[in-house]
């Protein structure tokens, strides 16, 4: 009966890693993703407003106007437009989804040009009318004229690939929203288009606004459901057609971006765009949802040859936000949505100001991905437990249920603009179902769980596999193995401790976050767990598979503790919990490795000398106010980083003194003024253990007000003090003994 119940937990188990896989982004698969966009559809059909926004109005090159006027327009035809929107129309602001990025070919204009050149060089008075009749067909600066001082925003279309010998740029473009100083101060990531096509010359005289009306943010099936607010185009930030039309729409308010943690440009995540009191969630791209009304028609459309000859109803153009765009067959602007496979692209604009207008934009909820983990992890524990312990009615109910309330809970957090997981929470439920059902008829085979039963909580799940599929691979009988061994302790542990005297469930599920995070660290790096100990970690890379590069990943690991930790500060501030430091000490040598015990308890684990000497060095980390320290023997296993000395070192028992380092990543990550410092301080270094304190104390106070202070110069000056007063013995070395841990 147990064995039965394992099996059944471990097939729970093996779906749930799957989902958490794709959860967590290191699996991803295209079916799920797809589900995940279905269940958004159809929340969004269902939750339709399906009114008419009145306050933005299309004037439409329809069909019925592309018969009465012809295609193209010459330009003057739309300044004509343009003119007659605002002074008898009296509109608010004006946005094109037309764009204007070549010279105008349908005024005759050029025709003109040829003929005065060539059959009509010679005909009297032509030379003398000429500059006028070019002045009267000279239709681009006719609409340059009309655009001058008006809220009117062209379009432009950002260009996200380029056919050979094509020109990355062609037209004019507007200033940006943000500037390229500024922007370089910004740690967010925008779509890169390579290209622009702008607006001809003589429509810059007018100073437009502009905004780019293409979309590089398409979902994989090829529906617009996403929409970028931003692009960045040679270092400046460039808005929406529909972002700037809002902004002019709202009183020209300023655009700005709003950061989490606020007021931080260098954070990881911009969490949205505000054009004055209205404010539009974004994701990782700059992107919104487009938050549809409705199917076609969600907005008043006005043949523009009515406008053009004033027939229109000036009641619904009056004060108006307008969009001029084309619902025309042969004009090709249609969009694939989830409402409509051929749906106008000038009403995808429209739905994205009207959203903006309300506040009506959803985002994906904060933690996303951590709601759908602990979905799944919730699903996967019903599922796990319940169930084989029911009859198959109670067991399909059962399924029910979860699939009802994960429906449930996805229009819920609908209803109060949040998008959370449902789909994925959905196929998780019904493959348990089947993997319970398939199962009872078919069982599983054990060959490897033997293996993963013994590693599965020390070592990566792609190890485990590894080792599954080549057993022989396997070190388990112990031998001496060159690897390196890493260990980490929280600072302050016991001051912590005492916070929770009265609260030991707190600090325990504390340490289990805190170890949860530099575990998952360590398995990314191929890194092997030897114990947990209290508030420290005990870590080693080399078996039980070898690995060539085990010092390397070593300092990888190392490297990310710290930055990992930052990761839990928010959450351990809203529970009022004391935001963690730790130490790590990395070293790499001989060991011995092995399964090593008694007959009544047996651990696979490292021992040696080298494993003491990763010990003391942990504990050296508070003296030298770091919080990673490596030995030589592992920075030799990471030629391409760059390195701080730190000190040399004997250990006791041992005559011949060690450099210790502290790892600072990738050479070539290196600012300039670090890497001086670096040289500077190996002068210092130098001049410190051949006792030429004068030149060692000059160099380290220089280093200490140089801007990049680090605690070994202050360490180095209080050395160089003490040996003024009690100089080191005969045959100093300049090293320092190890007399801690």
């Amino acid at each position: 009966m147990k064995q039965r119940i394992w099996m059944r937990l471990g097939i729970s188990l093996a779906v749930f890693l799957l989902f958490l896989l794709h959860t967590a982004g290191l699996y991803g698969h295209t079916l799920l993703d797809q589900l995940e966009s279905f269940s958004y559809d159809a929340r969004l059909l269902l939750t339709l407003p399906r009114t008419v926004d009145k306050r933005i109005v299309i004037v439409d090159l329809d069909e019925r106007t592309l018969a009465a006027e012809g295609w193209p327009w010459p330009r003057g035809k739309f300044a004509d437009l343009v003119t007659r929107l605002f002074d008898q129309y009296q509109i608010r602001v004006l946005g094109f989804d037309v764009f204007f990025s070549e010279p105008d070919s349908a005024s005759g204009l050029q025709a003109l040009e040829r003929m005065a050149q060539g059959p009509l060089a010679d005909l009297p008075g032509l030379q003398q009318r000429l500059p006028a009749l070019r002045e009267q067909l000279d239709g681009d600066r006719a609409l340059g004229a009309a655009l001058a001082n008006r809220p009117v925003v062209l379009g432009v279309f950002f260009k996200n690939s380029l056919a050979p010998g094509e020109a990355a740029q062609t037209g004019a473009l507007c200033a940006p929203l943000i500037e390229a100083a500024e922007r370089k101060l910004m740690q967010v990531h925008f779509f890169h288009p390579l290209g622009v096509g702008g607006y001809v010359a003589p429509l810059d005289a007018s100073k437009p606004r502009c905004g780019f009306a293409d979309n590089p943010g398409v979902d994989e099936d090829g529906l617009f459901r996403r929409v970028p607010l931003l692009e960045e185009y040679q270092g400046q930030v460039y808005p929406s057609m529909p972002l700037a039309v809002a902004q002019l729409a709202l009183g020209g308010a300023p655009v700005s971006l709003e950061f989490d943690p606020p007021d931080q440009k260098d954070s990881l995540h911009l969490e949205r765009v505000r054009v004055g009191q209205a404010a539009a969630p974004v994701d990782g791209d700059a992107a919104i949802y487009v938050p549809y009304r409705g199917g076609i028609g969600s907005f008043p459309h006005l043949s523009a040859t009515d406008v053009l000859h004033g027939t229109a109803d000036p009641a619904v153009l009056k004060g108006a936000v307008v969009l001029v765009g084309t619902t025309a067959a042969g004009l090709l602007d249609f969009r694939s949505t989830p409402m409509s496979k051929i749906f106008p692209g000038v009403e995808v604009h429209a739905n994205v100001i009207s959203g903006l207008f309300d506040g009506r934009i959803r985002q994906k909820a904060p933690y996303y991905s951590g709601i759908e983990a602990f979905l799944l992890l919730l699903i996967a524990a019903l599922m796990a437990f319940l169930y084989p312990r029911l009859s198959p009615l109670a067991g399909g109910l059962l399924v029910a249920g979860i699939i009802g309330g994960v429906i449930g809970l996805g229009f819920l957090t609908w209803a109060n603009q949040f998008i959370t997981p449902m789909g994925v929470p959905v196929v998780f439920t019904l493959a348990l179902f089947l993997s319970q059902m398939l199962y009872s008829y078919f069982g599983e085979s054990r060959r490897s769980r033997d293996i993963s039963k013994r590693f599965g909580q020390y070592v990566p799940p792609e190890i485990v596999t590894e080792m599954a599929n080549n057993p022989k691979a396997v070190v388990m009988k112990t031998e001496n193995r060159e690897m390196t061994v890493l260990f980490s302790d929280i600072r302050g542990f016991t001051t912590i401790s005492e916070q929770f005297r009265d609260r030991p469930e707190e600090l325990s599920a504390l340490m289990n976050e805190f170890l949860g995070v530099l575990t998952e660290v360590i398995f990314r790096h191929r890194g092997t767990i030897d114990k947990y100990m209290g508030d420290a970690v005990m870590a080693f890379w080399g078996a039980p598979l070898d690995d060539p590069e085990h010092a390397f990943h070593g300092l990888q690991a190392a490297m990310e503790f710290p930055v990992a930790l930052r990761k839990l500060d928010a959450a351990f501030d809203q529970r009022g919990w004391p935001r963690l430091q730790i130490g790590v000490g990395v070293n790499t040598g001989q060991m011995r490795v092995g399964n090593m015990g008694s007959e009544f308890r047996m651990a696979y684990t490292v021992l040696g000398d080298t494993v003491n000497t990763g010990s003391r060095l942990e504990g050296a980390t508070k003296k030298y106010g770091v919080a990673v320290i490596c030995s030589d023997a592992t920075r030799a296993g990471a030629p391409d980083w760059a390195f701080r000395e730190l000190d040399l070192v004997k250990v006791k028992g041992k005559n011949e003194p060690v450099a210790i380092y502290e790892p600072l990543g990738p050479k070539d990550q290196i600012d300039d003024g670090l890497r001086q410092d670096l040289t500077r301080l190996r002068q210092a270094l130098r001049a410190y253990r051949a006792q030429r304190w004068d030149e060692a104390e000059r160099e380290f106070f220089g280093l200490s007000r140089s801007g990049r202070p680090h605690p070994q110069y202050e360490l180095y000056l209080g050395r160089i003090a003490q040996y003024r007063l009690v100089p080191p013995p005969a045959g100093w070395d300049g090293s320092t003994t190890f007399d801690s841990k």
